[in-house]
Formats: C-alpha cells, structure tokens, sequence
C-alpha cells in the first residue's frame, strides 16, 4: 500500500494529539480520586463496555483473534497496558505540559527503532532532527536552566514518560506489519478490540498489583465519573481508532510529527484548567522539537 498524506488522514492525526493532550490534563485532574494504574484499567474496563456491541463476533471461540492472539497480547501491552499507565504514573509528578514535551521525542525514538529492528535507512538530516528533537526533550528536563544537566536532575514523571514514549514508538511501528486478517484489519472495532482484550488483562493484573500495595484508595463520585467518560471515549476508542488508521495512511515518520501538536493543545488546556501558564522554556523546547522533525521529514 503507497503510503501519502491527505487531508482526511491529517485530520485525523491531528484529532487524535487533541484528545490525548486532553487525557493528560484529565490525569492530572484525576490524580486525587483514584491510583494511576487503577485509573488506567478503569478506562480500558469502559472502553471494552462500549465497544463490545461493535465488536463482540471477535471473542466468539473460532473467531480471527485466537490465531494471532500472540501479536495482539504484544499490541496491547505496549498501547493498552503500558503507555497510558506510565502516562498518569507521570502526571502525578509532573505537569501535563512537560509530559507531552517529552513525549513530544517520539520521532527520535521512531528513527532509532525503525533503524535497528524495521530495516529503515536513516539519513544525516534525519538524525540532525532528531538531535533537536532530543535537545528539545533537555530543556524540558532541565526545565530550561542548563546547569542542571550536568546534575541529571530528573523528575520520576518525565522518566516515566521517556519509557512510555519509547513503548508507544514500538508499538506505532508493529501497526504497519501486515498479515492480520481482513476480519480485524478491515473493521477498526475489531482492530481495537483484538488489542484490547489482552491489554485489559495487562491493565488489570498491573491495577491489581497496586491495589495489593493499597497506595492510594479511589474516591468514588461524579467528578471521576466524569473523567472515565470522557478518557475512555475521546483518547481511548476516538484517538487510538483515528492515530491507527492515520498511520496505517501515512506511515510512523509522518504521523509522528503530528504527535507533536499535543504539548501545544496541552499547554492551552493547562492554562485554561489548571492554571498552569507554559513557560518561555516550555516555548523553546517545543520550537527545538518541531524544527527537528521538520528538518528530518524534508525531502
């Protein structure tokens, strides 16, 4: 399949930064009422509820997930079971804003794994882009005073996301391998729901495993009501449908440069719900991480 850009798939990689900058900032809201990796599996638990009247001919004992389940028990630990767990473990210690600047180094990481594991060639302007791209990721660690780098002052939450952005490069790369079946490639209910069903599992074995350590008891209400809604149907089934299938269209190196629309929508949603203004190395770090990847995709 030629890959290519259009303005449908742009919208929905674009559509999809949107609602995940917005995840971040419900994380952080949610952050009180409930542990992050309970938080996580409660969305995934709504997400399989709501997708299941699409989806259900999939589960069935001779339907096309049981043959590659292997592929999709991968899939899901990477997107499902991981990635947002180790998002809202970092909202608990960082801003949504410095979480989605480092993010923001997906490119790099889709270059290097790209190289290293998918056989992709990479250029002396790719990796120029990918130094800003990292120098970009810096000066948000450093929080713009660079003597802190010779000090390697890390905050836990930017960690967490460096290792979950790393997780969500694999994964956008083990979209593109083909060999799924027509049944689940074809159907994005059932695309969702073959990686879901695993990545439940995942969610709800790391859920328990913090819940044994008894770390933080949820506080039922409207309020976190609220916020499953809304990450369970936007950045869950919405974004994850729209990212997929605008990968699948443009490929990982396009759509990684629209990942970084989402520290900008970020910002605006930190600023209007949090109160939480960006600041001037905030500006540098996102300018840093878009000339990277605009120096990187010039042909």
């Amino acid at each position: 399949m030629q890959l290519r850009l259009t303005a449908s798939t742009a919208f929905l990689l674009t559509l999809a930064p949107l609602l995940w900058a917005g995840n971040a900032v419900v994380g952080r809201l949610a952050a009180p009422l409930v542990p992050p990796l309970t938080l996580n599996f409660l969305r995934w638990a709504l997400a399989f509820v709501l997708l299941l009247p699409f989806a259900w001919r999939l589960l069935r004992a001779d339907g096309p997930l049981w043959p590659r389940f292997g592929r999709f028990a991968v899939l899901g630990l990477l997107g499902v079971g991981c990635y947002n767990a180790l998002q809202y473990l970092a909202v608990k210690t960082s801003t949504p804003i410095n979480v989605t600047l480092v993010g923001s180094s997906l490119p790099a990481f889709m270059l290097g794994l790209g190289a290293l594991f998918f056989g992709q060639r990479i250029t002396r302007r790719q990796v120029l882009g990918a130094l800003l791209s990292i120098a970009g990721v810096l000066v948000v660690l450093s929080q713009g005073e660079f003597a802190h780098l010779a000090q390697v002052r890390f905050v836990a939450g930017d960690l967490y996301m460096i290792v979950a952005t790393a997780a969500w490069a694999l994964y956008s790369w083990l979209l593109t391998r083909p060999g799924d079946p027509p049944e689940i490639r074809g159907d994005w209910a059932a695309f969702l729901m073959a990686q879901l069903v695993p990545g439940l599992l995942w969610s709800g074995l790391f859920a328990a495993t913090e819940t044994a350590l008894g770390t933080q008891a949820i506080v039922w209400g409207w309020p976190l009501a609220a916020a499953l809604a809304y990450i369970a149907l936007g950045p869950a089934i919405l974004a994850y449908r729209s990212w997929g299938l605008g990968v699948q269209r443009a490929g990982p190196n396009v759509a990684a440069f629209f990942s970084n629309l989402t520290p900008l929508f970020a910002a605006l949603f930190s600023a209007a719900f949090l109160g939480e203004p960006p600041r001037l190395y905030h500006a540098l770090a996102f300018a840093l991480i878009v000339a990277g990847i605009v120096v990187s995709s010039r042909r």
